[in-house]
């Protein structure tokens, strides 16, 4: 274990330790017939790919909180509503809207909505099932009791955003009643399912954000680094994201939603060498290895100020993050969102970014990354979304 002076920041670096896995994650090498059908990515080297890991052996559904395989032969069935955990897509549409206040029947309009959002899901969703298309909705707690009409008990936790102010980076709280996290294997899926959403919505909601993210190469972010590692996989997602009957009777099945807008100044973060770049990560670029936990007290990397741990272990979240921009516009970004069976957990990541640990020692990466947007949304059940149409009142 040393330090190394990049700039005016002198960060801990440390070889690989041979005290804890590489990762939670397997990351197999694929085989040569596995290769030779995989398109090119920044994974090739040597002749093979290094395989990222990729949520296509299970989703959990919400709903129940089942696990179900989506691997092997071509799906017959679209996924569930309300699957937290649907597999990873090369496509995303992320879309925050606000429910009018002017709109006396927009309430309605949005229960209504709603409730048939599995519906249309479905509707879209059978024109390609190997397209693996989902949405999962999330409400907001300024609106939480007007949409359930009273019905459903606000989930324990559920708040809006609280901003987060270090000393030098602020995550801001940003308007946001509803959240719809579209994803397939093809963009003209979202696209479709979104047109027919707003149309049913229509002048019921302002659209506040829309952002389109897409996968980069083997799953990595515009920084060039593979992005969610950490996921849980397989049967430990429910124990990650779903809330359980003991933690909350009431919003049991569900999960929590934080979602970030963040924008990158690449220009900056070119300017470091790779070694500086994986000291900020705590992870190698090229072959994502896991470098070695810093001293409590000194400069923590991302990797680190993001895992929360207690005496209960360590707290995992579910991100399904993906990048977006426009080079002709200049825009570079990554969309961060996150579930979690716990607030808290998320919240507690944010603090320590933001604000650092020990306080001063912020995240690195903020340096070069900027929060745009910050809300908070709980994902009920697909059968409590059902359960939202005003006409069964």
């Amino acid at each position: 274990m040393n330090t190394k002076a990049i700039g005016n920041i002198t960060i801990c670096i440390g070889a690989r330790s041979l005290l804890r896995p590489q990762s939670r994650l397997r990351i197999p090498v694929l085989s040569q017939q596995q290769t030779a059908r995989a398109a090119p990515t920044a994974g090739f080297r040597r002749g093979q790919l290094i395989a990222q890991p990729q949520r296509y052996q299970f989703h959990t559904t919400a709903a129940t909180g089942t696990t179900m395989s989506t691997t092997g032969a071509p799906s017959r069935v679209p996924i569930s509503p309300q699957a937290v955990d649907a597999p990873l897509t090369r496509s995303a549409t992320f879309l925050i809207l606000t429910i009018s206040r002017s709109s006396p029947d927009a309430i309605k309009t949005v229960r209504s909505t709603l409730a048939s959002v599995g519906d249309l899901a479905k509707n879209v969703s059978v024109r390609d099932l190997d397209a693996r298309f989902a949405c999962t909705v999330g409400i907001g707690a300024g609106v939480w009791d007007a949409v359930t009409a009273g019905r459903q008990a606000r989930p324990a936790e559920l708040r809006p955003f609280r901003e987060v102010r270090g000393a030098r980076h602020v995550a801001p709280s940003t308007p946001g009643d509803l959240l719809f996290h579209i994803r397939a294997e093809r963009r003209d899926l979202c696209f479709e399912f979104e047109r027919q959403l707003l149309g049913l919505l229509g002048d019921s909601v302002d659209v506040v954000d829309e952002t389109v993210g897409f996968r980069y190469f083997d799953l990595r972010d515009l920084l060039g680094f593979v992005d969610g590692t950490a996921n849980p996989v397989g049967p430990d997602v429910p124990e990650s994201v779903l809330v359980t009957q003991e933690d909350d009777a009431a919003a049991a099945g569900g999960s929590y939603v934080v979602v970030q807008k963040y924008v990158h100044d690449l220009g900056g973060w070119k300017a470091l060498r790779t070694d500086g770049q994986e000291a900020v990560i705590g992870r190698t670029k090229f072959d994502n290895v896991e470098l070695d936990d810093c001293a409590a007290e000194s400069q923590k990397s991302h990797k680190q100020l993001t895992t929360i741990e207690d005496e209960q272990g360590e707290h995992d979240i579910l991100r399904d993050n993906m990048p977006f921009g426009s080079p002709g516009a200049g825009e570079y970004g990554t969309y961060f969102i996150g579930y979690s069976r716990r607030l808290w957990v998320i919240e507690k990541m944010l603090e320590r970014m933001f604000v650092g640990d020990p306080p001063g020692l912020h995240d690195r990466l903020l340096d070069y990354s900027t929060p745009l947007t910050g809300c908070v949304f709980f994902a009920p059940t697909g059968s409590q979304l059902a359960s939202l149409d005003p006409d069964d009142d």
